[in-house]
């Protein structure tokens, strides 16, 4: 099985690389990569915090040294407590990606377990995530369901 670990400030630019390969992936994406300089520094920074409320678990590619295979990367929300969930703790996946001549080798799932594992250490009561049609299978296979309520987003 794929060896799994947290991802380290040295992992930022193969971090990034990936990030890119997803959104590469999704239709109608902008694919420039010139704010990945800027990006850059503040990805280091969240990476080497062991204790924030960012993560990323990557596997190493096992046929290109330096390169990573897969990743994903979540965040900690803090929401006001309810029932259930009095610490108000919400994670969110809001990147996946594996190289592409690495796929179906089972490093997504490996990454997501990870983070799971993660988000649960932290306290957090559920996972929110959008998906692709090509990533919905994966997702359902964790228990991911789809959601009803509408999303409403503005941009500033």
């Amino acid at each position: 099985m794929s060896v799994v670990r947290r991802a380290g400030a040295a992992d930022a630019g193969e971090v990034l690389r990936l990030r890119q390969v997803m959104i590469d992936s999704m239709a109608g994406a902008d694919r420039s990569t010139d704010w990945h300089a800027r990006s850059l520094p503040a990805l280091r920074t969240r990476l080497a915090e062991p204790d924030g409320d960012f993560a990323a678990f990557v596997v190493d590619h096992p046929r290109r040294p330096k390169a990573l295979a897969a990743m994903v990367a979540g965040t900690l929300d803090y929401r006001i407590g309810r029932a259930g969930n009095p610490l108000g703790t919400v994670g969110y996946v809001f990147s996946v990606a594996t190289d592409p001549d690495a796929r179906r080798q089972g490093y997504a799932r490996a990454c997501m377990d990870a983070l799971l594992d993660w988000f649960r250490g932290r306290g957090a009561d559920r996972v929110q995530l959008t998906t692709s049609a090509e990533g919905a299978p994966l997702y359902a296979s964790l228990g991911f369901r789809p959601k009803p309520d509408p999303l409403l987003e503005l941009w500033l």
